[in-house]
């Protein structure tokens, strides 16, 4: 057998395996990605954003944590966000009830392991998302967050960083970059 073989699963098969799996997979047109742990400051970052996002959109928009998939079937990929918002009510995925396909926000927390991919293809599949207004890329290295805007059908892009404000119109979000990191000890570079 060729070690370069790459094996080829339906998407039937990917709920099989992620039903059993104690790992989260993401699923990419045939291919399955298992997706590594991630540290406690990751964790903490994720846990913060989802925070301040659920306490400014209470009453207005939905907000998930990681553990809900946001599914493209245009692309045929499905993967696990640190968090999303769903403004309205929220659309599943014909081939998946469980995963959502109309996220108007989306927060990705990089790490070592993952920034090359958040920040590339997986940001291009959330630009692919006509429903996506905004991704926040939130760096494990610095406090620093990077805002991909949509206006009509062209992308922006902004970063801030400590003493910044980052401010988004739609879904109507303010907060500081200092009370994202807060007390959050960052893994070391």
């Amino acid at each position: 057998m060729n070690a370069a073989h790459k094996y080829h699963y339906s998407y039937s098969e990917y709920l099989s395996a992620l039903e059993g799996s104690e790992v989260k997979l993401e699923y990419a047109d045939g291919v399955i990605y298992a997706m590594a742990g991630g540290t406690p400051a990751h964790g903490a970052l994720g846990a913060a954003a989802t925070g301040i996002l659920r306490q400014l959109l209470s009453g207005h928009c939905t907000v998930f944590s990681s553990d809900v998939k946001i599914r493209s079937d245009a692309q045929n990929r499905s993967v696990f966000p640190d968090g999303s918002v769903v403004c309205g009510s929220f659309q599943r995925s014909p081939s998946d009830a469980q995963a959502v396909t109309n996220p108007k926000l989306v927060v990705e927390v990089t790490s070592k392991s993952t920034e090359e991919y958040d920040r590339g293809s997986k940001l291009a599949l959330y630009q692919s998302l006509q429903s996506v207004r905004a991704v926040l890329l939130v760096s494990h290295r610095e406090p620093r967050v990077t805002l991909v805007l949509r206006s009509g059908e062209t992308w922006t892009t902004a970063e801030f960083r400590s003493g910044d404000t980052v401010a988004i119109d739609d879904p109507r979000v303010q907060f500081t970059v200092d009370e994202l990191y807060g007390d959050i000890t960052l893994d070391p570079a």
